[in-house]
């Protein structure tokens, strides 16, 4: 593989963190608030920061001991899902500026850009931050522009790289307390939970596993997510076999190999709604059970990939489009019907 696609990997997966690396996380989840409750959240930081109990300290994702002596007034956010927590938890008032790859919720187009993977040291440290809160995902091309925040006085906590929901739970829940919320992130994390509970005794109802095939970029170098990621884990819990899951983390695979392995339905990651008729067109994939079906279908890669409080709602997304007649109407039947109404 080039040094050029690594980089350009390297750059989409931290995009995708969740996300991701979930997942468009904070309408969080169903479950866990709705946006308005978030926003009441919201309202009521000020007050929950009054209530914590400070000075408060944690162990970040690279050893460090990070202690903050008040609730922080300003935060910088370097990664979507940190900033989703920090809206889902109600700390979102305080964000003065996040990453150029967030745009949920709707109020972070109104905050400061602060650069994506290259982010802008100068603008950081002029927002005046009480705490930054970067990401593991970021080290390999992050960490001297880091080592800078901190010889600026700043104080940088690093958040561990969540692989699963409950490394995700554990984010959520430490961040609510460096921030003041720990009761709404704990409000959060139940929320998740109880949706996850949820989807997995529906998933109970699964007679025959379908096989599945996640595609995460297109065509010519098809990427998929194998064993050993995020994606895998949402497969198993909806008792369903990812037909790239004999490999390890993120593979390429032939699209020849796709044809044979003969999936029942495809996700498509990436894109819009031309993505999925990309897939349908390609050639030789008429042979696919997927494409004859019409089971190809697009997920948000946001909600999926993202460890905030929306990916339960990613797993959710998940499970309707590999279960439809389990979990509600999938985006394909969706597809499928407003074809049917324009052919009347």
């Amino acid at each position: 593989m080039s040094k050029k696609w690594i980089k350009w990997m390297a750059v989409f997966l931290a995009a995708l963190l969740l996300t991701a690396c979930g997942s468009n996380g904070n309408k969080a989840d169903e479950p866990q608030m709705k946006q308005e409750e978030g926003t009441a959240d919201q309202q009521d930081g000020d007050k929950s920061g009054e209530q914590a109990t400070f000075p408060v300290t944690e162990t970040d994702a690279v050893g460090n001991e990070i202690t903050l002596e008040q609730a922080p007034e300003t935060i910088v956010s370097m990664m979507p899902s940190n900033t989703e927590i920090l809206f889902g938890i109600g700390a979102g008032d305080k964000v003065v500026g996040v990453n150029d790859y967030d745009d949920y919720p709707e109020e972070v187009q109104d905050i400061e850009k602060i650069g994506g993977l290259e982010f802008n040291v100068e603008k950081i440290i002029g927002l005046h931050p009480d705490v930054v809160f970067a990401h593991e995902s970021g080290l390999g091309t992050g960490e001297e522009g880091l080592q800078q925040l901190r010889d600026a006085g700043l104080t940088v906590f690093v958040v561990k790289n969540a692989t699963n929901f409950e490394e995700t739970y554990s984010t959520i829940n430490q961040i609510g307390k460096l921030t003041g919320h720990e009761t709404e992130a704990d409000e959060v994390v139940e929320g998740m939970k109880a949706k996850v509970a949820e989807i997995e005794e529906k998933a109970k109802e699964v007679k025959d596993e379908k096989k599945v095939f996640v595609e995460t970029s297109p065509a010519p170098e098809i990427y998929a997510p194998g064993a050993g990621t995020f994606m895998q884990q949402f497969l198993d819990m909806i008792h369903a076999e990812n037909v790239a899951g004999d490999q390890e983390g993120w593979v390429m695979m032939d699209p020849e190999e796709i044809v044979n392995r003969n999936p029942d339905v495809i996700m498509v990651m990436y894109g819009d709604d031309s993505a999925v008729d990309a897939v349908y067109d390609r050639e030789g994939f008429d042979a696919i059970a997927a494409i004859k079906d019409k089971q190809v279908v697009r997920v948000d890669e946001n909600t999926t990939s993202r460890t905030g409080p929306r990916l339960a709602e990613g797993l959710e997304a998940v499970a309707k489009a590999v279960y439809p007649d389990i979990f509600g109407e999938s985006q394909a039947d969706d597809q499928a019907e407003d074809e049917d109404d324009q052919a009347a």
